[in-house]
């Protein structure tokens, strides 16, 4: 599905999850406290507490400049009026 320009300029991580009530300003405000390594390592954890540790099997090492380029591609369509001015900011236009 093509996104078009003003559906671009309007979208924000920050706004679509407030809407859906996933985070608070409290919430915020303590993630912002911490730095992105740990921020990853607890979703690991968490994730991992779900499955009783059992996260085998999933070649997360590997995957991992993936799941990091995903997280910058959605800031930088965030925080762009464009998608080239995202791409700029990323350093691939």
């Amino acid at each position: 599905m093509k996104k078009n320009i003003s559906e671009i300029e309007n979208f924000s991580i920050l706004k679509k999850l407030r809407s859906e009530r996933k985070i608070t300003e409290e919430f915020e405000v303590m993630l912002n406290n911490i730095s992105l390594e740990e921020t990853i390592a607890l979703k690991l954890e968490l994730a991992s507490k779900l499955v009783k540790g059992k996260l085998y099997g999933l070649n997360l090492f590997n995957n991992l400049p993936i799941i990091a380029k995903d997280a910058a591609l959605k800031y930088a369509l965030s925080a762009c009026k464009t998608k080239q001015s995202a791409a700029a900011f990323l350093g691939i236009s």
